[in-house]
């Protein structure tokens, strides 16, 4: 594209001696000139072309000078468009004001065409430059609205009403929280209605981070809960979640998941863990004890893996706390990690307390133990009780 020059200049002579001067980066494409005789006509040629790029003004002008002129260029806070200014020698006093005040560079009468040119085209570079710094910083706002668009959409596929299930709190209280180390986050919990009496619960973590792991998360919770709530065994849950996961994995992503049927009557728990922390119980005596079993591979690493179901019986006033190594993994200031130690110690200090009351605990521990330090990984709670 043409590169846009203004003159604005009370005498005539110049405009003709820049047209000819410049002939051929005309003829070529190469400059467009335009002209001006003041500052007003010179304000009203910006109107029109807003996208003028250079302009040479000179100071002494009838109407409305350059360095008013020049003011009013600046009130426009356009970084790419450049003045020189133009004047006698002797007006050293006003051109030094004019580059105080945003002037780009300046010449002096009887100008020195060759100089110009070298002026101008020092200016094409720096106005290229600014104008692929406007287009990159354009990009980058658009990126984050998408980013804040996927954060809402993704926040939206998970349950965020508590409680969940209104004829169910004299039998079961849940909470969870999902809080990303990104825009988007890789982690995902879920909870839905099987039938009148079972609930599946899942907590899951994407390797990786950001907009991938976002993708990968939306699609495997997606078929977690679609073939979740046409059955009550979690293993053909899992087994059909994986090989299609398998199937549809790119980058060579996989997902960890532990994933349950609860019995809202009898508190029996059916799970599997393919590859996720082990949960923890709090027991309605305050003990805390691990739910760990033998591990079994992630989703999304080989297709048509057996995998194995446990059961575990919550009594009335236990607790299943699941969570994501974003807890265990947090780290303070100076990198040491927040540990299973100090989750444990939560679990035993809130005995007696509710399922929201747990994840909010947790949360502000961990906060507590990173003090500040940038959050380097998504951390996710859910919480079980029965009531």
């Amino acid at each position: 594209m043409a590169l846009k020059i203004l003159s604005v200049d009370d005498e005539l002579d110049l405009e003709l001696l820049l047209s000819q001067y410049f002939r051929r980066k005309i003829r070529k494409g190469e400059y467009e000139f335009f002209f001006a005789h003041n500052g007003i006509e010179a304000l009203q040629q910006l109107l029109t072309h807003p996208d003028i790029d250079i302009i040479l003004s000179d100071i002494n002008m009838p109407e409305m000078d350059g360095l008013t002129l020049l003011k009013k260029i600046k009130d426009r806070n356009n970084p790419a468009m450049k003045v020189i200014m133009v004047s006698a020698y002797g007006e050293m006093g006003n051109i030094r004001e004019a580059m105080n005040n945003g002037a780009y560079d300046f010449a002096t009468k009887p100008i020195d065409l060759e100089d110009l040119e070298r002026t101008i085209e020092k200016a094409r570079e720096e106005i290229a430059f600014i104008k692929q710094t406007q287009k990159e910083h354009g990009q980058l706002v658009d990126i984050k609205a998408d980013l804040s668009l996927a954060s809402e959409v993704q926040n939206a596929i998970l349950p965020q009403q508590f409680p969940p299930f209104k004829d169910l709190t004299e039998k079961m209280d849940i909470h969870a929280t999902m809080r990303p180390a990104k825009d988007v986050g890789g982690d995902f919990y879920d909870f839905f209605r099987i039938d009148d009496s079972h609930i599946g619960i899942a907590m899951a973590d994407v390797a990786g981070k950001g907009v991938p792991a976002a993708l990968f998360m939306t699609m495997s919770h997606t078929l977690l809960r679609f073939t979740g709530s046409r059955c009550l065994d979690p293993i053909t849950t899992i087994t059909e979640s994986n090989n299609m996961l398998s199937k549809e994995s790119f980058d060579s992503m996989f997902v960890t998941v532990f994933y349950g049927v609860y019995d809202v009557n009898s508190g029996e728990l059916t799970f599997v863990n393919a590859g996720h922390n082990p949960p923890y119980i709090l027991h309605a005596d305050g003990t805390v004890c691990e739910l760990s079993t033998m591990p079994a591979l992630c989703l999304g690493v080989l297709e048509d893996f057996e995998y194995t179901s446990h059961k575990v019986t919550l009594s009335k006033g236990d607790t299943l706390v699941t969570f994501t190594d974003g807890v265990t993994e947090a780290c303070s200031v100076d990198n040491t990690l927040y540990g299973e130690s100090q989750l444990i110690a939560v679990l035993e200090s809130a005995k007696g307390c509710s399922a929201s009351e747990i994840t909010s605990r947790i949360n502000s521990d961990v906060s507590r133990h990173a003090d500040g330090a940038e959050q380097s990984d998504d951390i996710t709670v859910l919480v079980l009780k029965r009531a």
